[in-house]
């Protein structure tokens, strides 16, 4: 069924005739030019400071980053981050080609498999997308290469992120998915996440791992010169 035959029984359905003129006019105005909202000043700020802002959001949220200094780190950053975690070296990794590209060799201890997430998978290695500095929140769109179930399943949550893709408002990351997407068509899902999955409904006492993720760990590849902290 077209979209127009949904909303048209929809408007049936509530006793209303077709949708005037003048409001499908504004509607296809609004969906054409994308307006802004308010834009928070504290994501207006030179590349350097918008991505260390990003990096404190992060903590402030109780995730961590590491920073490397290119795509061949990873896999060592990787592999230091779950010995730390006393987690072992075991994972479910997105099949995207960003990241089957990258030098696993290096790291022969890991052992992984480039798929979905299982309920019985402990960590999940994703691809970030692109990341809001005024939040310290991931976009993560789903996709074959991409997939959902990666960012809820496993107990731990990996996501490998280039500084050259962090922006500062909301805003822009819609920009950056709207201009990326493939024959016009948006992803099923956008996950906006912003550090491990936590509650304190009950007793007001904060429990991390409530509905996803225990453990958020973003490995910030610095790919953008711009973004450089200060020498």
């Amino acid at each position: 069924m077209s979209k127009d035959a949904i909303l048209g029984a929809i408007r049936r359905g509530l006793k209303r005739g077709p949708l005037p003129a003048d409001q499908r006019a504004m509607i296809d105005g609004r969906l054409a030019s994308h307006p802004r909202h308010l834009i928070p000043a504290r994501s207006r700020l030179p590349r350097p400071e918008q991505v260390a802002l990003f990096v404190a959001n992060v903590g402030k949220e109780f995730g961590t980053v590491a920073r490397v200094a290119d795509a061949d780190a990873v896999p060592t950053a990787i592999a230091a981050y779950l010995a730390q975690q006393n987690l072992a070296p075991r994972f479910v990794l997105a099949p995207h080609p960003d990241l089957a590209a990258l030098p696993w060799a290096s790291a022969p201890m890991l052992e992984f498999e480039a798929r979905r997430a299982q309920p019985d998978d402990l960590v999940a290695v994703q691809h970030g997308y692109a990341a809001i500095a005024e939040t310290g929140t991931l976009m993560l769109p789903s996709g074959p290469e991409r997939p959902t179930t990666l960012n809820i399943l496993a107990e731990t949550e990996i996501v490998v992120l280039r500084a050259s893709r962090i922006v500062g408002a909301y805003e822009e990351a819609w920009d950056l998915l709207r201009d990326g997407r493939t024959g016009g068509f948006m992803p099923r899902n956008v996950m906006l996440v912003t550090g491990p999955s936590r509650s304190a409904d009950i007793e007001q006492t904060l429990e991390l791992g409530a509905h996803g993720p225990r453990r958020l760990h973003v490995i910030l590849i610095d790919d953008d010169p711009a973004a450089l902290p200060a020498p």
